[in-house]
């Protein structure tokens, strides 16, 4: 009996550790996107669900990762903040007001950024206060909108579907022909990037024309299988969720899905680091996207 009671302490004590440890750091990785309508190869780093979680002093070890890998350009799959009332969403402002000095950013909204705007009673002005904050930084939440960049032949468009798509227990039904009514119609001539944060809907995402689809959200599931890689629970509260992180393809859409940077509601990660995500644009007769590598950050003094 005290062998047992001692082996269960070991394993509740290893538990512990990997809750921790995955909890407060990330690995980095990375893809390579090859298209031939590609004008240009550019590089992008890919940013979900941060939930304004630090990683190190003032956020040193993410901005030292991120200019490490010398993006082009900065795509936001949502939730960068928390919606809660009271909640200091400053660790999301600083983070975005280094970026922004270097890299454009594209910011789609989440599910956090969506609900402080629409229920005002619930979270009183947090919504505007952050908007005005974004604004102060030149950075804007993309809510049905786009950005070409005709250079790489590339137009990101940031999406922000209905509340009720964000349902728990049901997936809410989505028509046809709701994608193409607030976003329009893609332009097949370009590389269309769609930031959409939630996966759930990877199948409408993909009949509407998206090239590839940059998703959050689930949070890798909170905790993975080890050795079976896979997801216990999505926001939805569905276990072991269809789409709960990595690579994805639905026709001739692919969706990378970020297991994201933070917590928030439950408040740990377990066999799932946070998930920072480079992307290798080439132009190419091939249509794809490739797994390179993934790696944990060095960790360096901040400039």
């Amino acid at each position: 009996m005290d062998v047992i009671i001692l082996v269960l302490g070991v394993l509740v004590m290893i538990l512990f550790w990997i809750m921790l440890h995955d909890s407060t750091h990330f690995e980095t990785t990375e893809y390579v996107v090859t298209d031939p309508r590609i004008q240009k190869d550019f590089r992008a780093v890919v940013l979900a669900d941060l939930h304004n979680q630090k990683f190190g002093r003032d956020n040193e070890l993410l901005l030292n990762a991120i200019r490490d890998g010398k993006p082009d350009v900065v795509l936001i799959a949502g939730d960068l903040m928390t919606a809660k009332p009271g909640k200091d969403f400053a660790p999301a402002i600083e983070l975005l007001r280094e970026l922004a000095k270097d890299y454009p950013i594209c910011y789609g909204v989440g599910n956090h950024e969506h609900r402080i705007r629409l229920y005002r009673k619930e979270y009183g002005d947090m919504g505007a206060r952050y908007r005005e904050a974004l604004s102060e930084i030149k950075v804007k939440l993309m809510s049905n909108e786009r950005r070409a960049f005709g250079e790489y032949g590339v137009e990101v468009i940031g999406s922000q579907i209905h509340h009720k798509y964000y349902r728990r227990k049901k997936r809410t039904p989505m028509r046809d022909t709701y994608l193409t009514g607030v976003l329009g119609e893609p332009d097949k001539s370009v590389f269309t990037i769609l930031l959409a944060h939630n996966p759930d809907y990877f199948p409408e995402y993909a009949a509407w024309g998206a090239d590839l689809v940059l998703s959050g959200h689930v949070h890798g599931g909170v905790v993975r299988i080890p050795f079976w890689n896979k997801g216990v629970i999505s926001p939805a509260v569905k276990l072991f969720p269809k789409y709960d992180g990595g690579l994805f393809e639905e026709g001739n859409s692919h969706m990378l899905l970020s297991r994201g940077l933070g917590c928030h509601t439950i408040p740990f990660r377990a066999f799932n680091p946070g998930d920072l995500i480079f992307l290798q644009f080439q132009k190419s007769d091939r249509q794809g996207i490739e797994k390179l590598s993934r790696k944990s950050p060095k960790k360096k003094k901040a400039l």
